[in-house]
């Protein structure tokens, strides 16, 4: 079992940049695929990129192609997803995920506000 805490939301203003981390503890986290998703109030939640236990292949999802980053250190048990040109439509709680076979765990979310 892998426990999640995401850091790094806030507010900034359209086409600035913020970085994600998402701290593991309480398993092998090198074992685990990591995600991340982002949800906007009433509706539901979508990848936003998935990278691979050893750093690759990684995915992203067409909106933000080009936008953001996702990477992993699997020494210090984190992910980050670093975010540049923000858009208003960026703005969701962002998650983070990890998961090994059948198993899935989630952290609270951080709060990514794109407001001028």
């Amino acid at each position: 079992q892998v426990q999640l805490v995401e850091s790094g939301g806030g507010l900034v203003q359209p086409g600035g940049s913020l970085r994600l981390s998402c701290t593991a503890s309480g398993s092998t986290f090198s074992s685990y695929v990591v995600s991340w998703y982002r949800q906007v109030q009433g509706q539901a939640r979508e990848l936003v990129a998935h990278i691979n236990t050893a750093g690759s292949p990684v995915y992203y999802a067409a909106h933000v192609k080009g936008r953001f980053t996702i990477s992993r250190d699997n020494a210090k048990n984190m992910a980050f997803l670093q975010m540049n040109s923000l858009e208003a439509d960026d703005t969701a709680v962002y998650y983070c995920k990890a998961a090994v076979g059948w198993d899935e765990y989630w952290g609270q979310g951080t709060q990514v506000t794109v407001s001028s």
